[in-house]
């Protein structure tokens, strides 16, 4: 189906748009390289009244068995990595298209701090901020300066601030309060050139002892460890059909930390967790699974959990959504019946 100057195809497997490699055809589907084709692709949707997805790197997505019956607009905006100088800054304004870690990797040779310890991350610059991506201490809005977008009440492009992105733990106003109204276009970061990392998670102070490394050198390392808990998306490897962490660490209340340790029979300060704001405690879910049963290397059906990593569903080959959704139940339910906790899944879900 042929428009004047965007192509709509129909019927197009979104499985291979997922690393997780599983999930039914989009009825219609439409690449964005320009915001121009992103308002043309929409007035199609309009006109013929169909509902729409974005789709990125498809790293965060479980797409259902029958598909979506509507739109998906993969936006593929692309653009060079060029550094400008702003007063003592250093600023990046990004095409939502183009790939995370590749940016990440430009920052790092040039010897700047701020995203080192985000890579490996699979997906695009654009599902970034929707998520506030993070790893191993750092989250991507610490670094965030503004997200163009296109407003889908109003057909206008807007520039966010970060203060007004409501960025927390794992979220966004793009995927909370207001979840389908943005539509993110580029991002641009701000970066302290004088910045020297602070390392803080445990993985990457045993990896560097007392020694002082450079942006570049925590890159490499982050990929290694990455890669060792099959987090890295490489060809062939079955652990890396995944689609990243599963589930949501849970922030609790210490009511429901008490209650875990004594089910557990053990003692608070032998939980792993951090405090948050407001008295709230995180509790590290991949701790909780395996004390549920679910350990690395657990089997349900074609689907099951890496050998390396707790966290990670992972596409044993053939799975289904139907098989993953099983899995993931299995989980909630067995955790949510020993310790009192709902956990929340991450990947965005379509269908």
């Amino acid at each position: 189906m042929q428009t004047t100057a965007i192509d709509i195809q129909q019927n197009v497997p979104l499985a291979p748009f997922t690393t997780l490699l599983i999930g039914g055809p989009a009825r219609f589907f439409c690449e964005i390289h320009t915001e121009s084709s992103l308002l043309e692709a929409l007035t199609f949707a309009r006109e013929h009244n169909l509902p729409i997805f974005v789709l990125g790197g498809g790293s965060n997505l479980l797409v259902s068995d029958a598909g979506f019956y509507g739109l998906v607009l993969h936006i593929v905006l692309d653009g060079p990595i060029a550094p400008v100088n702003r007063d003592s800054r250093v600023e990046f304004t990004l095409p939502a298209g183009i790939e995370w870690n590749r940016f990440v990797l430009s920052v790092c040779e040039q010897g700047i701090s701020g995203v080192e310890c985000l890579a490996g991350i699979p997906g695009t610059v654009g599902g970034t901020p929707v998520q506030n991506v993070g790893a191993y201490g750092q989250e991507v809005s610490e670094t965030i300066a503004s997200v163009r977008a296109l407003d889908l009440e109003t057909l206008h492009f807007v520039d966010l601030p970060n203060q007004q992105c409501g960025f927390a733990y794992r979220r966004s106003l793009f995927n909370t309060t207001h979840r389908g109204r943005y539509i993110v276009t580029a991002v641009t970061f701000r970066f302290d050139p004088s910045r020297s990392p602070h390392l803080t998670y445990a993985d990457l102070t045993r990896h560097f002892g007392e020694a002082q490394p450079a942006p570049l050198e925590i890159y490499h390392a982050v990929r290694q460890i990455r890669h060792a808990k099959g987090m890295l998306i490489v060809e062939g490897e079955p652990d890396s059909r995944s689609a990243g962490s599963f589930f949501k660490n849970p922030i609790v209340s210490r009511e429901t930390l008490e209650h875990v340790a004594r089910t557990l029979r053990l003692g608070a300060e032998e939980i792993p967790h951090w405090p948050t704001e407001e008295d709230r405690i995180k509790l590290p879910a991949a701790w909780l699974l395996e004390r549920a049963g679910f350990v690395k290397g657990y089997v349900l059906g074609n689907a099951g959990i890496s050998s390396r990593h707790t966290l990670a569903l992972i596409n044993r080959g053939h799975a289904t959504a139907s098989e993953i959704f099983a899995l993931r139940n299995a989980i909630q339910q067995k955790v949510e019946d020993l310790f009192h906790i709902r956990l929340e899944q991450e990947p965005v879900q379509l269908g």
